[in-house]
C-alpha cells in the first residue's frame, strides 16, 4: 500500500506517466472528480487502478515508508511552488485543489483500509 501510494503521488510530480484512456473512462474518471468534489466522499469502491499503479510484489516496509515521506515532501513543495500538471489522463483538467484534494482522498481511502 506505501508503494501505492508513493506512484500515485509520483503521477501528480510528472515523475511516472499514465496510459491513454478511452473516452468513455474518462469521462467516469471526470465526473468521478466533480462528484467526490461535491459530496466530499472519498474513492469509490469500484474505481479501477491503472496496470502501472498496482504493486503485486514484495516490497520492504522501511523502505517504502521512506519513499512515500520524501515523495508526499515533494509533493508539497510542488503545490507551493505551483508546479503540478494541470491535467491527469482519467480526470482530466486539474487544478491545485483537484490534486491536493484526490491525492488526500486516495490516501486517506488506505490508511482507513489498514485502520491507521
Amino acid at each position: 500500500m506505501l508503494k501505492h501510494c508513493d506512484l500515485v503521488l509520483q503521477v501528480a510530480l510528472g515523475k511516472l506517466e499514465l496510459p491513454r484512456v478511452n473516452v468513455l473512462f474518462r469521462a467516469i474518471g471526470i465526473f468521478t472528480k466533480i462528484e467526490m468534489h461535491i459530496f466530499n466522499n472519498g474513492i469509490p469502491g469500484n474505481m479501477p487502478t491503472f496496470q502501472k499503479l498496482i504493486v503485486n510484489f514484495e516490497c520492504d516496509f522501511d523502505r517504502s515508508k521512506t519513499n512515500l515521506l520524501k515523495t508526499l515532501e515533494e509533493f508539497r513543495e510542488a503545490c507551493k511552488s505551483n508546479s503540478l500538471p494541470d491535467h491527469h489522463r482519467l480526470f482530466g483538467k486539474m487544478t491545485e485543489k483537484d490534486w491536493t484534494f484526490l491525492e488526500y482522498k486516495h490516501l486517506d481511502h488506505h490508511l482507513k483500509q489498514f485502520n491507521v
